[in-house]
């Protein structure tokens, strides 16, 4: 139940940050633990997440964090920095994890869900908390680099190669958006062909009615004939003692005249 879709294929950093809806730079301030809920599941499977049993044996919690910067450009968060934000969906699952320390920072993907919850964004399945490294720090200075850092994060300023790292931006665009096309064709194709095989399990079951109720006409058919015949054979008996009865009726008249 965890394996990945046959055409998956990995992303590079860059790549999925392009698609994230939220990135942010964030410090843990607290973490706090979380019943079980409705995120212990990859989305690519189908039906409902696993019952409580099934996921009692992990460690599920939230996090406060606090925004050491604003958000990523192109995020949809429109929060500065400073701000202080609870994070759900983290812990250790069945099938991926979701793990960060109180007191440490991290890069994050992040989504909202329709409840307004903030969780972890996993574009194509990968990881989407970073570790406050140099070396993840080079990798989205591009995303923060005009961004309202705290005084503590100079590091996170202009980088020599944003022009590079914006132009190989401008190529994932291309070729993910076609990839994403692509992703949405064959899920409109799937849909129909859902759609017609519920169709034509609809026709299937039809055609069951009409043949059932095509044997009980012919079952009927055949029992009316039984009875026509039946009664044409007691109507044929019955015609031939006519004569005979009209004979008497006939002898017995002339009989009572005679006497009279």
């Amino acid at each position: 139940g965890c394996q990945l879709p046959a055409e998956w294929r990995p992303l590079s950093e860059g790549c999925r940050a392009e698609l994230a809806a939220i990135i942010v730079y964030a410090r843990v301030l607290a973490l706090h633990p979380d019943t079980y809920g409705a995120y212990n599941y990859l989305p690519w499977q189908r039906g409902p997440p696993a019952g409580p049993q099934q996921g009692a044996g992990g460690l599920f919690y939230s996090a406060e964090i606090e925004l050491l910067c604003d958000q990523a450009w192109g995020s949809m968060l429109e929060v500065p920095a400073g701000s202080r934000l609870n994070l759900t969906g983290l812990g250790y699952f069945s099938c991926h994890s979701h793990t960060v320390m109180q007191g440490y920072s991290y890069f994050f993907f992040l989504r909202m869900d329709e409840n307004y919850i903030l969780l972890p964004h996993g574009v194509n399945f990968q990881e989407a908390i970073f570790p406050d490294t140099q070396e993840n720090r080079r990798m989205f200075a591009s995303l923060f680099q005009f961004s309202n850092c705290s005084q503590a994060q100079h590091v996170l300023s202009f980088s020599s190669d944003w022009e590079i790292q914006e132009d190989n931006r401008l190529m994932c665009s291309s070729v993910q958006k076609a990839l994403f096309e692509e992703e949405d064709r064959v899920k409109k194709l799937q849909q129909k062909v859902a759609a017609l095989e519920k169709r034509n399990k609809q026709l299937r079951d039809r055609v069951k009615k009409v043949k059932r109720s095509l044997r009980q006409a012919r079952k009927n058919t055949r029992h009316m004939e039984q009875m026509n015949r039946k009664l044409s054979e007691k109507l044929s008996s019955a015609g031939g003692q006519i004569p005979y009865i009209n004979s008497l009726k006939q002898e017995n008249s002339h009989a009572t005249y005679l006497k009279v």
